[in-house]
């Protein structure tokens, strides 16, 4: 009897492995869904001319990590998580209105594996470093600024994703609220179109076999490709991120939005616009309320970058961020 179970269990290891590895080696990248609505990209090419310097911060394995920093005389500390493919120099007008207000001293990272000259662009050491980074982050600034009474984790997109993230995670009380803009909360989720609005073309296959190898603790082929990003050639200029191994991917998504919107209990402020090319805004105030208690605010007309580069969503932050 033991002899046969043992021979089970064998032959379902090999069959186990021999799908995963499969998954891994044979899958393609998705092809984007021609027949959605593109990202409107051609709204981040504004006037960057006022952009603050680059900073770094060393995170936990001595690697220094960039950001920008738009000083304030408020009490509130304000850090904002770019989205996939790109960096934090679209956030420029959002920052530099909010410092300017008073509202809150704003900081935006280059999270790893971004920015003008990453270590390794696309990647990440393992999965769950970007919250890492991010714990490393918060600690920092708090070091320097030992005034701040309130310390908001922000995100866009992905980095909204990321922030849900972060929230769920055993860092998660480390910050006192959370503003997401237009997050990101699964592939599947009620709030999501086909592709991210043709953006994203995910190996799906190879996310499977992997994601097989994972729940068995193996992760040595995590560095593979995971995601690739459908960017017009007119918005590049080189410093953009155009795939994404598993681990980073992985990384910079929410493991469970559900439980991790369960964990938070801080303020919470989601705002997306209605013509939100990569998310249907009507889905988040349902989606929210079902595990959260969330404040949602939808803007008429606003696409999914023009929520973050266009002047109708900076009244609603100034708000937010000064009241109770």
């Amino acid at each position: 009897m033991l002899i046969k179970t043992l021979i089970s269990l064998v032959i379902f290891a090999l069959i186990y492995f021999g799908i995963a590895v499969g998954l891994i080696f044979i899958g393609k990248p998705k092809e984007p869904d021609q027949t959605g609505r593109r990202i409107a990209f051609d709204e981040l090419v504004i006037d960057y001319s006022r952009l603050p310097k680059l900073n770094t911060f060393t995170a936990r394995n001595n690697t220094s990590l960039s950001y920008r920093v738009y000083p304030s005389k408020s009490s509130n500390a304000l850090i904002l998580l770019h989205g996939s493919g790109w960096h934090s120099r679209y956030f420029l007008p959002l920052a530099e209105f909010i410092s300017s207000e008073g509202s809150a001293q704003v900081y935006t990272p280059d999270l790893r594996g971004h920015g003008s000259a990453p270590e390794r662009r696309g990647d990440v050491d393992y999965i769950g470093q970007l919250e890492d980074d991010l714990a490393d982050f918060i600690a920092s600034i708090r070091k320097d600024n030992p005034g701040i009474k309130k310390l908001i984790v922000g995100g866009h997109s992905s980095g909204g994703g990321l922030a849900i993230r972060f929230a769920g995670s055993r860092y998660g009380k480390q910050a006192d609220a959370y503003l997401l803009l237009s997050p990101f909360l699964k592939y599947n989720a009620p709030t999501m179109r086909p592709n991210s609005g043709e953006w994203a073309r995910p190996y799906t296959q190879r996310i499977i076999g992997l994601t097989l190898l994972n729940n068995v603790g193996i992760h040595r082929l995590d560095y593979l490709t995971a995601m690739e990003f459908n960017m017009p050639q007119e918005v590049r200029d080189g410093t953009e991120t155009l795939a994404y191994s598993h681990r980073l991917n992985t990384s910079y998504a929410p493991r469970d939005y559900k439980k991790d919107l369960k964990a938070a209990t801080q303020p919470i402020l989601v705002v997306a616009g209605t013509k939100d090319e990569a998310f249907i805004a009507d889905q988040f105030e349902p989606v929210f309320s079902s595990y959260t208690n969330a404040q949602v605010r939808l803007l008429p007309g606003v696409t999914h970058m023009g929520l973050v580069v266009g002047p109708e969503i900076r009244p609603v932050v100034k708000e937010w961020l000064e009241g109770p």
